[in-house]
């Protein structure tokens, strides 16, 4: 029998319908995906050997679930995600404020009913989807929020006094019987606001103004918190902690390649929406990169941690600032310039929290410096390392091109230049081009002007040429000749 066709108690009993609390129902379908080799959680990169595994065998475990970690790091993605783990559908008493099990009610109103109504008594199929809930913790919220609290307006339109239960409105918990419910940020939830929850997860029941009620929810908790709160916000008592079974530690992406795997997947819609972008392989690093050196750096909070958010909006502000200069050019299509990257910057400065001394470089030096060391630390992966001592005997693949910037009065790039006009500019230093051909033969033809420009900013980091910033572009001199005229 079809569940559209199964509207009664006594239809669901002839159909075999058996109940089951919703950590047996996720762990038996969770069983059923690790047996069959199905992927359990998807679009989740990184943790396929540290979280998931971990996050598998408390559901296994039927624990309730405390993900901590730094932000950015898919803690709420992943709680949302375990509703895929639940049954498509379940049968509710129909009318029921908080979900009950025609098989196990717990609200005197499904008691009542089908008390009254028996195997006649109607009920309704909800959608795995609406059986997840989600709150912010913050300081306002309330026990009357998350439990409940008695209903003066309902008592008067039922004309009932204070002392009959049917005048408890419920919250958002008990509402959320046969459920997940994720508590975001927990730390962030007043003390005396956890105390309130230990009832529910240890016996599973809650108490509402002094009611002798007791209603044994059956719910999946997954709460969320970030080490940096333990000390600044609040904390998480310690009873509240030693009921929650099992505690999961989220990490930032081990290495480049994951970190593009993010990026590209949550940029997908921006990238569709501006194919006319060419992005080289070596921006996108760079721009991972940028994430990389900010959880290094000494200006920036590492407590608070750099969110993979950082590289999401970097690269959208990257593909906008290329879009914008093709726009401007009257181009249909361009390719992604080193220059782009000055349009990054507000995008770095609004996800990194400063220290002290970071505060006194200031949030675009800060950033700025990110995308120098961004550029030195990609440039050893291609190009020869550029020692700060040398000896005289020993070959210098870049000597020739600063001795052609000695040379040279001012080389500029524009973020006018068409990108016409940008190649030919390039194209003038004839032993940039010499340089790319004997390290870079492999590269593909849309991205050598890139590396070209890659390699003028990095000996800029290196001190080997000058840059200094226009309204509307670069400027590149040696570094001596820089000087002369500085003087």
């Amino acid at each position: 029998m079809k569940i559209d066709q199964i509207k009664t108690f006594g239809q669901l009993k002839s159909a075999g319908y058996e109940y089951k609390t919703i950590k047996d129902e996720l762990r038996r379908n969770l069983l059923q995906k690790l047996m069959s080799k199905e992927k359990t959680f998807d679009g989740i990169h990184g943790y396929e050997f540290s979280v998931i595994p971990e996050l598998e065998r408390a559901i296994l475990s039927k624990h309730n679930i405390n993900l901590l970690g730094l932000r950015g790091q898919a803690k709420t993605r992943l709680a949302r995600q375990m509703v895929s783990l639940l049954d498509e559908f379940i049968p509710v008493v129909e009318g029921s404020e908080i979900n009950d099990d025609p098989f196990k009610p717990i609200s005197r109103y499904a008691k009542e009913l089908l008390g009254e109504k028996g195997d006649k008594t109607p009920i309704e199929w909800i959608h795995r989807d609406l059986r997840f809930s989600e709150k912010l913790a913050t300081p306002d919220v309330t026990v009357a929020d998350l439990i409940g609290d008695v209903d003066p307006i309902k008592a008067a339109n039922l004309k009932l006094t204070y002392a009959d239960d049917r005048v408890i409105h419920y919250g958002m918990i008990p509402r959320a019987n046969r459920s997940i419910f994720v508590i975001n940020e927990l730390p962030d939830l007043q003390a005396r606001i956890q105390v309130a929850l230990f009832n529910i997860l240890q016996e599973g029941d809650v108490q509402i103004r002094g009611f002798k009620l007791r209603l044994p929810l059956d719910i999946q908790f997954v709460f969320t918190a970030n080490p940096e709160d333990y000390t600044n916000r609040g904390s998480i008592v310690t009873p509240l902690k030693d009921r929650i079974g099992s505690q999961i530690l989220t990490h930032y992406p081990d290495d480049i390649a994951i970190a593009r795997s993010i990026t590209e997947q949550e940029t997908r819609m921006a990238v569709e929406e501006k194919q006319h972008i060419y992005v080289p392989e070596l921006a996108k690093d760079l721009l991972e990169e940028i994430s990389f050196q900010a959880r290094e750096s000494e200006f920036i909070d590492t407590k608070s941690g750099v969110s993979a958010r950082l590289s999401i909006s970097a690269f959208e502000n990257l593909l906008s600032t290329a879009e914008r200069r093709a726009l401007q050019n009257g181009e249909s299509k361009t390719t992604v310039r080193m220059g782009d990257f000055m349009g990054v910057i507000p995008a770095v400065t609004g996800k990194v929290e400063l220290v002290y001394e970071g505060e006194q470089e200031g949030a675009t030096e800060v950033a700025q410096q990110l995308i120098a060391d961004a550029i030195k630390a990609q440039f050893n992966e291609y190009f020869p390392r550029i020692e700060k001592l040398q000896k005289e005997s020993d070959k210098d693949p870049y000597t020739d091109i600063v001795a052609w910037f000695f040379e040279e009065s001012g080389f500029e790039l524009l973020d006018t230049l068409s990108d016409k006009e940008y190649r030919a500019q390039l194209n003038r230093i004839e032993p940039l081009n010499s340089l790319i051909e004997e390290y870079l033969q492999d590269i593909p033809e849309s991205d050598v002007y890139f590396f070209k420009e890659f390699v003028l900013w990095a000996l800029v980091e290196y001190k080997k040429l000058s840059k200094y910033s226009l309204t509307d572009g670069m400027r590149f001199k040696d570094i001596y000749g820089g000087y002369i005229s500085g003087i």
